[in-house]
């Protein structure tokens, strides 16, 4: 005896959303206070273009300006603190962290992801 085919639809009962693998996260880094005012800006820019070439997008900068540090690094006590805020997808910070590793310029960075 033959068993009747079971008909499915071409279409799946139910519709998934399509997830959206783009995160929020907080960058914070501080650059040497021995650059000029104008260069350190053009490493902000230069950040935050690698950052939109690699498919993020910078959500809002906030430049603190030359502050103390709490402690001295190699020995420096002062730096240019920069906060950024960018949407990107998972692979991006990593490839932020190898740029500020590489960077003269930048002496601490902290990269976080910001919770839903």
């Amino acid at each position: 005896m033959l068993m009747p085919l079971l008909c499915l639809p071409a279409e799946p009962l139910v519709q998934r959303e399509e997830v959206s693998d783009l995160r929020k996260y907080e960058v914070l880094y501080i650059m040497r206070p021995d650059i000029p005012e104008e260069k350190y800006k053009e490493y902000v820019e230069k950040y935050n273009t690698l950052i939109q070439e690699n498919g993020g997008e910078v959500l809002n900068v906030d430049i603190w300006g030359k502050r103390r540090l709490a402690y001295e690094i190699e020995k420096v006590r002062e730096g240019y603190y920069i906060l950024l805020q960018m949407q990107c997808d998972t692979a991006l910070p990593k490839e932020l962290e190898r740029n500020f590793k590489i960077s003269e310029e930048v002496i601490r960075y902290l990269i976080t992801r910001i919770g839903e």
